[in-house]
Protein backbone atom coordinates (compact mmCIF):
# COMPACT_ATOMS: atom_id res chain seq x y z
CA UNK A 1 0.00 0.00 0.00
CA UNK A 2 1.49 3.38 -0.84
CA UNK A 3 0.67 4.98 2.25
CA UNK A 4 0.16 9.10 2.71
CA UNK A 5 1.59 8.78 5.99
CA UNK A 6 1.97 13.22 6.66
CA UNK A 7 -2.13 13.36 6.04
CA UNK A 8 -2.88 11.96 9.87
CA UNK A 9 0.76 11.22 11.33
CA UNK A 10 2.06 14.02 13.39
CA UNK A 11 5.43 15.69 12.58
CA UNK A 12 8.37 17.21 14.38
CA UNK A 13 9.22 21.16 14.90
CA UNK A 14 9.43 23.87 13.28
CA UNK A 15 6.55 23.94 11.30
CA UNK A 16 5.83 26.61 8.55
CA UNK A 17 1.69 26.52 7.40
CA UNK A 18 0.99 27.27 3.67
CA UNK A 19 -2.57 27.85 2.42
CA UNK A 20 -2.53 27.58 -1.43
CA UNK A 21 -5.90 28.97 -2.77
CA UNK A 22 -7.00 30.27 -5.83
CA UNK A 23 -6.98 33.75 -4.88
CA UNK A 24 -3.37 33.73 -2.64
CA UNK A 25 -0.74 32.02 -0.70
CA UNK A 26 -0.91 32.47 3.17
CA UNK A 27 2.18 31.51 5.25
CA UNK A 28 1.83 31.02 9.28
CA UNK A 29 4.27 29.95 11.75
CA UNK A 30 3.49 29.64 15.11
CA UNK A 31 5.39 29.34 18.83
CA UNK A 32 4.74 28.80 22.15
CA UNK A 33 6.23 31.57 24.99
CA UNK A 34 7.47 30.01 28.10
CA UNK A 35 4.16 30.18 29.77
CA UNK A 36 2.88 28.00 27.12
CA UNK A 37 0.98 30.28 25.51
CA UNK A 38 0.45 30.51 21.11
CA UNK A 39 2.59 32.67 19.96
CA UNK A 40 1.69 34.39 15.89
CA UNK A 41 5.46 34.46 15.09
CA UNK A 42 5.11 35.01 10.87
CA UNK A 43 2.16 35.68 8.64
CA UNK A 44 1.83 36.45 5.12
CA UNK A 45 0.00 36.81 2.16
CA UNK A 46 1.11 36.78 -1.37
CA UNK A 47 -2.13 37.63 -3.97
CA UNK A 48 -2.29 35.41 -7.04
CA UNK A 49 -3.47 35.93 -10.57
CA UNK A 50 -6.62 34.25 -11.49
CA UNK A 51 -6.24 30.81 -13.07
CA UNK A 52 -2.96 30.12 -11.57
CA UNK A 53 -4.75 28.14 -9.11
CA UNK A 54 -8.10 26.27 -10.36
CA UNK A 55 -10.54 24.15 -8.12
CA UNK A 56 -6.58 23.36 -6.18
CA UNK A 57 -4.90 22.04 -9.07
CA UNK A 58 -1.91 24.22 -9.84
CA UNK A 59 -2.00 25.29 -13.48
CA UNK A 60 0.40 28.00 -13.65
CA UNK A 61 3.49 25.99 -11.59
CA UNK A 62 6.55 28.39 -12.20
CA UNK A 63 4.65 31.76 -11.55
CA UNK A 64 3.17 30.00 -8.27
CA UNK A 65 6.55 28.97 -7.04
CA UNK A 66 7.72 32.45 -7.13
CA UNK A 67 4.95 33.80 -5.45
CA UNK A 68 5.74 31.58 -2.70
CA UNK A 69 9.47 32.57 -2.52
CA UNK A 70 8.38 36.25 -2.31
CA UNK A 71 5.87 34.92 0.42
CA UNK A 72 8.85 33.80 2.20
CA UNK A 73 11.34 36.50 1.64
CA UNK A 74 7.92 38.60 2.83
CA UNK A 75 7.57 36.79 6.03
CA UNK A 76 11.40 36.39 7.23
CA UNK A 77 10.56 32.85 8.31
CA UNK A 78 14.03 30.79 8.22
CA UNK A 79 11.84 27.23 8.82
CA UNK A 80 12.35 25.14 6.15
CA UNK A 81 9.72 22.19 7.38
CA UNK A 82 5.94 23.03 6.04
CA UNK A 83 2.24 21.23 6.49
CA UNK A 84 0.36 21.42 2.88
CA UNK A 85 -3.57 21.51 2.46
CA UNK A 86 -5.50 19.26 -0.43
CA UNK A 87 -8.40 20.85 -1.43
CA UNK A 88 -11.67 18.83 -1.10
CA UNK A 89 -11.99 18.22 -4.74
CA UNK A 90 -8.86 16.39 -4.72
CA UNK A 91 -9.48 13.72 -1.81
CA UNK A 92 -11.34 10.61 -1.47
CA UNK A 93 -12.94 10.37 1.96
CA UNK A 94 -15.20 7.89 3.97
CA UNK A 95 -15.72 6.38 7.07
CA UNK A 96 -15.69 2.73 7.72
CA UNK A 97 -16.17 0.18 10.22
CA UNK A 98 -13.11 -2.11 10.82
CA UNK A 99 -12.06 -4.86 14.15
CA UNK A 100 -10.48 -3.55 17.27
CA UNK A 101 -7.44 -4.86 18.35
CA UNK A 102 -6.00 -4.81 15.26
CA UNK A 103 -2.23 -3.46 14.94
CA UNK A 104 -0.65 -0.90 12.83
CA UNK A 105 0.35 -3.44 10.47
CA UNK A 106 -2.97 -5.60 10.03
CA UNK A 107 -4.91 -2.33 10.18
CA UNK A 108 -3.18 -1.32 6.83
CA UNK A 109 -3.78 -4.42 5.06
CA UNK A 110 -7.67 -4.02 6.26
CA UNK A 111 -7.76 -0.33 5.13
CA UNK A 112 -5.95 -1.61 1.80
CA UNK A 113 -8.75 -3.99 1.23
CA UNK A 114 -11.64 -1.76 1.94
CA UNK A 115 -10.28 0.94 -0.04
CA UNK A 116 -10.65 -0.93 -3.33
CA UNK A 117 -14.87 -0.49 -2.48
CA UNK A 118 -14.61 3.15 -2.28
CA UNK A 119 -11.17 4.52 -4.62
CA UNK A 120 -12.63 5.26 -8.44
CA UNK A 121 -8.86 4.77 -9.22
CA UNK A 122 -6.19 1.52 -8.96
CA UNK A 123 -4.40 1.64 -5.82
CA UNK A 124 -1.07 1.97 -7.45
CA UNK A 125 -2.09 5.89 -8.56
CA UNK A 126 -3.11 6.97 -5.07
CA UNK A 127 -1.58 8.05 -1.88
CA UNK A 128 -3.78 6.29 0.48
CA UNK A 129 -3.78 6.73 4.29
CA UNK A 130 -6.33 5.71 7.44
CA UNK A 131 -6.88 7.28 10.78
CA UNK A 132 -8.85 5.63 13.81
CA UNK A 133 -11.29 7.75 15.22
CA UNK A 134 -12.27 5.72 17.60
CA UNK A 135 -14.28 2.85 19.63
CA UNK A 136 -17.97 2.60 16.80
CA UNK A 137 -21.03 3.54 18.36
CA UNK A 138 -22.99 0.69 19.65
CA UNK A 139 -20.48 -2.16 18.81
CA UNK A 140 -17.44 -2.89 21.61
CA UNK A 141 -15.65 -4.65 18.44
CA UNK A 142 -15.45 -2.39 15.89
CA UNK A 143 -13.31 1.04 16.06
CA UNK A 144 -14.69 3.66 13.40
CA UNK A 145 -11.71 4.65 10.99
CA UNK A 146 -11.41 7.69 8.21
CA UNK A 147 -9.48 6.50 5.34
CA UNK A 148 -8.12 9.26 2.54
CA UNK A 149 -6.99 8.99 -0.75
CA UNK A 150 -5.61 11.50 -3.55
CA UNK A 151 -4.06 10.96 -6.80
CA UNK A 152 -0.47 10.51 -6.86
CA UNK A 153 0.12 13.75 -9.41
CA UNK A 154 -2.08 16.07 -6.98
CA UNK A 155 -0.11 15.43 -4.12
CA UNK A 156 3.41 15.62 -6.17
CA UNK A 157 1.99 18.90 -7.93
CA UNK A 158 2.00 20.50 -4.03
CA UNK A 159 5.45 18.79 -2.71
CA UNK A 160 7.14 19.58 -6.11
CA UNK A 161 5.69 23.52 -5.12
CA UNK A 162 7.55 23.75 -1.65
CA UNK A 163 10.76 21.64 -3.04
CA UNK A 164 11.08 24.33 -5.83
CA UNK A 165 10.40 27.15 -2.82
CA UNK A 166 13.36 25.43 -0.99
CA UNK A 167 10.88 24.09 1.79
CA UNK A 168 10.71 20.91 2.98
CA UNK A 169 7.08 19.53 2.51
CA UNK A 170 6.71 17.17 5.65
CA UNK A 171 2.63 17.06 6.45
CA UNK A 172 -0.27 16.86 3.63
CA UNK A 173 -3.46 17.52 5.97
CA UNK A 174 -7.30 17.87 4.68
CA UNK A 175 -8.11 21.47 4.08
CA UNK A 176 -11.24 21.07 6.12
CA UNK A 177 -9.35 19.24 9.30
CA UNK A 178 -6.93 22.12 9.04
CA UNK A 179 -9.95 24.64 9.52
CA UNK A 180 -11.65 22.86 12.21
CA UNK A 181 -8.51 22.52 13.96
CA UNK A 182 -7.97 26.38 13.84
CA UNK A 183 -11.43 26.94 14.94
CA UNK A 184 -11.97 24.50 17.41
CA UNK A 185 -11.18 26.86 20.08
CA UNK A 186 -13.80 29.24 19.05
CA UNK A 187 -16.36 26.53 18.75
CA UNK A 188 -15.67 25.31 22.04
CA UNK A 189 -15.82 28.80 23.55
CA UNK A 190 -19.24 29.28 21.90
CA UNK A 191 -20.85 26.19 23.47
CA UNK A 192 -19.20 26.59 26.65
CA UNK A 193 -20.88 29.52 26.55
CA UNK A 194 -24.20 28.74 25.79
CA UNK A 195 -24.27 25.63 27.87
CA UNK A 196 -24.83 23.62 24.63
CA UNK A 197 -23.16 20.28 24.59
CA UNK A 198 -23.04 19.34 21.35
CA UNK A 199 -23.63 22.77 19.44
CA UNK A 200 -24.31 22.52 15.38
CA UNK A 201 -21.96 25.25 13.88
CA UNK A 202 -21.66 26.49 10.46
CA UNK A 203 -18.50 27.34 9.35
CA UNK A 204 -18.69 29.13 5.91
CA UNK A 205 -15.15 29.54 3.97
CA UNK A 206 -15.42 32.26 1.77
CA UNK A 207 -12.92 31.71 -0.83
CA UNK A 208 -12.07 33.74 -4.27
CA UNK A 209 -14.32 31.81 -6.22
CA UNK A 210 -15.96 28.77 -3.95
CA UNK A 211 -17.65 28.93 -0.89
CA UNK A 212 -17.29 26.34 1.50
CA UNK A 213 -19.68 25.03 4.48
CA UNK A 214 -18.39 22.62 6.88
CA UNK A 215 -20.78 21.82 9.72
CA UNK A 216 -19.46 21.00 12.84
CA UNK A 217 -20.41 18.88 16.05
CA UNK A 218 -18.57 17.63 18.48
CA UNK A 219 -15.19 19.00 17.20
CA UNK A 220 -16.31 16.67 14.10
CA UNK A 221 -16.91 17.54 10.42
CA UNK A 222 -20.60 16.19 9.69
CA UNK A 223 -21.37 17.80 6.61
CA UNK A 224 -19.11 19.48 3.71
CA UNK A 225 -20.26 21.15 0.57
CA UNK A 226 -18.79 24.32 -1.98
CA UNK A 227 -21.18 26.89 -3.83
CA UNK A 228 -19.73 28.67 -6.79
CA UNK A 229 -19.81 32.07 -4.98
CA UNK A 230 -17.00 33.86 -3.21
CA UNK A 231 -14.88 37.04 -3.13
CA UNK A 232 -13.54 37.11 -6.77
CA UNK A 233 -17.46 38.35 -7.80
CA UNK A 234 -16.45 41.53 -5.34
CA UNK A 235 -12.98 41.44 -7.63
CA UNK A 236 -14.72 41.95 -10.64
CA UNK A 237 -17.21 44.10 -9.60
CA UNK A 238 -14.65 46.32 -8.53
CA UNK A 239 -12.62 46.25 -11.95
CA UNK A 240 -15.93 47.26 -13.55
CA UNK A 241 -16.78 50.39 -11.87
CA UNK A 242 -12.89 51.57 -11.55
CA UNK A 243 -11.32 50.31 -14.54
CA UNK A 244 -8.67 48.52 -12.24
CA UNK A 245 -6.74 45.39 -13.60
CA UNK A 246 -7.38 42.62 -11.33
CA UNK A 247 -4.76 43.03 -9.42
CA UNK A 248 -5.15 46.70 -8.86
CA UNK A 249 -8.61 46.21 -7.83
CA UNK A 250 -7.95 42.88 -5.13
CA UNK A 251 -4.97 44.97 -3.88
CA UNK A 252 -7.21 47.71 -3.21
CA UNK A 253 -9.77 46.04 -1.46
CA UNK A 254 -7.54 44.04 1.23
CA UNK A 255 -5.88 47.44 1.59
CA UNK A 256 -9.16 49.62 2.32
CA UNK A 257 -8.23 51.95 -0.29
CA UNK A 258 -10.94 52.35 -3.10
CA UNK A 259 -12.95 56.08 -3.62
CA UNK A 260 -15.17 57.19 -0.98
CA UNK A 261 -18.30 55.83 -3.13
CA UNK A 262 -17.15 52.08 -3.44
CA UNK A 263 -19.97 51.16 -0.13
CA UNK A 264 -22.68 51.60 -1.61
CA UNK A 265 -21.95 51.55 -5.42
CA UNK A 266 -19.91 48.21 -5.24
CA UNK A 267 -20.17 46.79 -1.60
CA UNK A 268 -23.88 47.31 -0.71
CA UNK A 269 -24.87 45.25 -4.06
CA UNK A 270 -22.73 43.01 -3.57
CA UNK A 271 -23.46 42.14 -0.28
CA UNK A 272 -27.24 42.21 -1.50
CA UNK A 273 -26.57 39.24 -3.54
CA UNK A 274 -24.24 37.18 -1.46
CA UNK A 275 -26.60 37.25 1.51
CA UNK A 276 -29.35 35.13 0.08
CA UNK A 277 -26.66 32.87 -0.60
CA UNK A 278 -25.92 31.60 2.87
CA UNK A 279 -29.89 30.95 3.04
CA UNK A 280 -29.49 28.61 0.59
CA UNK A 281 -26.34 26.63 1.40
CA UNK A 282 -27.62 26.27 4.66
CA UNK A 283 -30.99 25.09 3.14
CA UNK A 284 -29.45 22.30 1.40
CA UNK A 285 -27.78 20.96 4.60
CA UNK A 286 -31.16 20.94 5.94
CA UNK A 287 -32.24 19.17 3.24
CA UNK A 288 -30.31 16.51 3.49
CA UNK A 289 -29.93 15.50 6.71
CA UNK A 290 -32.47 15.39 10.00
CA UNK A 291 -31.47 18.84 11.72
CA UNK A 292 -33.59 22.02 11.36
CA UNK A 293 -31.42 24.81 12.65
CA UNK A 294 -27.71 25.23 13.61
CA UNK A 295 -26.29 26.84 17.03
CA UNK A 296 -23.97 29.04 15.33
CA UNK A 297 -22.18 30.35 12.06
CA UNK A 298 -18.46 31.22 11.88
CA UNK A 299 -17.31 33.05 8.95
CA UNK A 300 -13.80 32.85 7.13
CA UNK A 301 -11.97 33.85 4.22
CA UNK A 302 -11.34 37.21 2.51
CA UNK A 303 -14.44 38.18 2.38
CA UNK A 304 -15.50 37.82 5.65
CA UNK A 305 -14.59 41.14 7.37
CA UNK A 306 -16.43 43.20 4.96
CA UNK A 307 -18.03 45.46 6.65
CA UNK A 308 -21.39 44.79 8.97
CA UNK A 309 -21.47 41.19 6.85
CA UNK A 310 -22.08 39.38 10.38
CA UNK A 311 -25.07 41.00 11.59
CA UNK A 312 -26.00 41.02 8.15
CA UNK A 313 -26.22 37.07 8.06
CA UNK A 314 -27.51 36.72 11.64
CA UNK A 315 -30.37 39.23 10.19
CA UNK A 316 -31.13 36.84 7.19
CA UNK A 317 -30.82 33.83 8.85
CA UNK A 318 -31.97 34.29 12.75
CA UNK A 319 -28.68 32.31 13.60
CA UNK A 320 -25.75 34.12 15.54
CA UNK A 321 -23.11 34.88 13.17
CA UNK A 322 -19.33 35.68 14.12
CA UNK A 323 -16.30 36.28 12.05
CA UNK A 324 -13.60 33.75 13.05
CA UNK A 325 -10.41 35.51 14.14
CA UNK A 326 -7.74 32.17 14.61
CA UNK A 327 -5.21 34.32 16.31
CA UNK A 328 -7.79 35.89 18.95
CA UNK A 329 -5.71 33.96 22.31
CA UNK A 330 -2.29 34.13 20.63
CA UNK A 331 0.19 36.73 21.36
CA UNK A 332 1.42 38.74 18.41
CA UNK A 333 5.20 38.36 17.60
CA UNK A 334 7.98 40.87 17.08
CA UNK A 335 7.00 43.25 13.57
CA UNK A 336 3.40 41.80 13.48
CA UNK A 337 0.88 44.88 13.11
CA UNK A 338 -2.10 44.24 15.41
CA UNK A 339 -4.19 46.18 13.53
CA UNK A 340 -3.56 44.80 9.81
CA UNK A 341 -3.69 41.22 11.27
CA UNK A 342 -7.16 42.22 12.59
CA UNK A 343 -8.55 42.52 9.19
CA UNK A 344 -6.71 40.17 7.51
CA UNK A 345 -7.25 37.37 10.31
CA UNK A 346 -10.71 35.20 8.48
CA UNK A 347 -7.69 34.32 5.74
CA UNK A 348 -5.50 32.63 7.18
CA UNK A 349 -7.81 29.92 8.84
CA UNK A 350 -6.41 26.91 6.78
CA UNK A 351 -2.72 27.74 7.08
CA UNK A 352 -3.29 28.40 10.97
CA UNK A 353 -5.00 24.85 11.24
CA UNK A 354 -2.19 23.76 9.33
CA UNK A 355 0.67 25.53 11.61
CA UNK A 356 -1.07 24.00 14.59
CA UNK A 357 -0.01 20.60 13.48
CA UNK A 358 3.18 21.70 14.99
CA UNK A 359 2.15 21.05 18.89
CA UNK A 360 -0.10 18.00 18.01
CA UNK A 361 1.60 15.09 19.81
Amino acid sequence: MISLRSLFNREPEPLLGLDVSSASVKLVELGRNKDGRLVLESCALEVLEPGWVAEGTIEKFDEVSAAVQRLLKKSGSRTKNVAMALAPSLVITKKILLPAGKTDQEMEVLVEAEGNQYIPFPLEEVYLDFSVLGPAAGSSEDVEVLIAASRRERVQDIQGLAEAAGLNPVVVDLASHAARRAVSHVVNGLTAKEGEQEALVALFKLGALTTSLLVLQDDEVIYERDQAFGGAQLTQAIMRHYGFTYMEAEKKKRSGTLPEDYRVDVLRPFIDNLIPEFGRALQIFFANTSHTKVDHILLSGGSAALPRLDQVVTEHTSFPCTVVNPFEEMLMGEGLRQNKMAQESPSYLTACGLALRRFES
